[in-house]
């Protein structure tokens, strides 16, 4: 698998594992402002906007495995910066697991191009993964509570999946247009 990816794939899955860490703090206490007055639970909330970083990744590389790398690097990053929180050596699972659900969502046969349907579909079941896996191994929820943030989740990674394909087709745009030589 990893013979596949070139020199660029690997720099691009870098640079966005490193934008959805640099986002993190800015986004999760934002999510927390909107989704707490609504009983929401922040992390399920916020976790839409980075599993966006994942679906970007496989949108520009168009690579199966490349939601993957990203969760890995994110968590290679976190351990060495010491941004495991509670979650410590878990910290692994709760970063690749929501990398491998969205791969294993594109590697079902459909079109060759990703649309706006798989991406929301894979990044709301890689968010809900993620949900489902803090869910039980760090809160304990009981069973209403637990619906909730995994709905919440659901819903969440799935607006973060047609974000990332919005993006995607517009850097897609933008580099036609460059590779053509037009100005914007």
């Amino acid at each position: 698998m990893v013979s596949k990816f070139t020199t660029r794939d690997f720099t691009l899955i870098a640079l966005l594992a490193a934008l959805g860490m640099a986002t993190k703090p800015v986004i999760t206490p934002v999510a927390r402002m909107v989704a707490g007055p609504l009983s929401l639970p922040g992390g399920a909330v916020a976790g839409g906007f980075y599993m966006m970083w994942l679906i970007i990744a496989h949108g520009l590389t168009g690579k199966a495995g490349s939601a993957t790398l990203v969760g890995v690097v994110q968590a290679a990053v976190a351990g060495a910066l010491g941004m495991v929180g509670s979650h410590g050596a878990t910290t692994v699972l709760t970063y690749t697991l929501p990398g491998l659900v969205a791969d294993a969502v594109f590697l079902v046969p459909g079109p060759s191009k990703v649309g706006v349907g798989r991406a929301a579909l894979a990044a709301g079941l890689a968010n809900l993964s993620g949900a489902a896996l803090t869910s039980f191994l760090f809160f304990r929820l009981p069973f209403l509570p637990r619906v909730v943030t995994l709905v919440a989740g659901g819903i969440s990674g799935s607006l973060g999946g047609v974000l990332a394909m919005v993006i995607v087709r517009k850097l897609a745009k933008h580099s036609s247009r460059k590779n053509r030589g037009e100005s914007m």
